[in-house]
């Protein structure tokens, strides 16, 4: 099992933070990101709960449903398939706090990659891999 747990004080605001991290249809402005689409629209906002986005970075492609939306201070997510290997995909949690004029992100994300004999080895390689991507995407938003 997979357990990523990433936290980072940004010197922006919560509103924009939030705006950055949930504009799916514009993640390919993160590095590593090649690809990133808004397949369906949530309910009752364009990114917010039922909204289904594919992400893609290099081989690897998640397509991800938001679960809840709660602007500007929490987001869930669930990877409901992936390639070139299955994710089993039981937490993503993205949670903002205003501290004075900057923002506490904390993004959380737990699963399993489900491949026979070698997963768990897997697994460590997308804590890895995962952890400096939700590093380099939280760098990124403190940016723009």
């Amino acid at each position: 099992m997979f357990q990523i747990h990433v936290e980072r004080t940004l010197a922006k605001d919560v509103d924009a933070v939030f705006e950055s991290i949930s504009d799916h249809a514009r993640y390919e402005r993160f590095p590593g990101v090649d690809r990133s689409v808004l397949v369906e629209e949530g309910a009752q906002e364009k990114n917010g709960v039922g909204a289904l986005r594919v992400i893609g970075a290099g081989p690897l492609e998640l397509t991800e449903r938001i679960t809840r939306f709660e602007r500007p201070t929490l987001m869930h997510y669930r990877i409901e398939k992936s390639s070139p290997f299955s994710v089993e995909h039981t937490r993503g949690e993205i949670q903002l706090t205003q501290e004075d004029e900057r923002t506490r992100v904390t993004w959380i994300s737990e699963g399993r990659v489900r491949v026979p004999i070698v997963g768990k080895m897997f697994d460590r390689m997308a804590a890895r891999s995962f952890t400096r991507a939700f590093n380099s995407v939280l760098k990124a938003v403190e940016r723009l």
